[in-house]
């Protein structure tokens, strides 16, 4: 088993929640986080900006002077089979991408073992 942890915009909950049930990914946790990407940004440049005083009132120029502003994203989760994580991964890519940056990420991480907190027994997941 593994887990599927996709970062994505938080524009795109509800079209991930249908896409996924629709694949048949029926568990799954969406929580609300803040963060950033790499954002490539010239350090020379940036520090010309900064020490000029004269800041670019545009939206490349808020880029290269927002170093650490965090922006509102979700992050779902799902557990799945091994046979099943390429599937989970289509269905977040296909639903989230628009080829800009900032569509997310997905991380797939192993999952060594379950539990049910109801029963307390060792759980299968899937």
């Amino acid at each position: 088993m593994k887990e599927v942890m996709a970062v994505l915009r938080s524009t795109k909950v509800n079209h991930t929640k249908t896409a996924l049930t629709a694949a048949g990914f029926l568990g799954f946790s969406c929580a609300a986080c803040l963060g950033r990407g790499k954002k490539l940004v010239d350090p020379g440049l940036l520090r010309l900006i900064m020490d000029s005083g004269n800041l670019p009132l545009s939206a490349a120029g808020e880029t290269m002077t927002e170093s650490t502003r965090l922006i509102p994203k979700r992050v779902f989760s799902l557990i799945v089979p091994d046979e099943r994580v390429r599937d989970a991964v289509d269905v977040i890519i296909a639903v989230n991408q628009t080829k800009n940056p900032g569509d997310g990420k997905i991380f797939i991480l192993p999952v060594v073992e379950s539990y049910s907190v109801r029963l307390g027994d060792k759980a299968d997941v899937v």
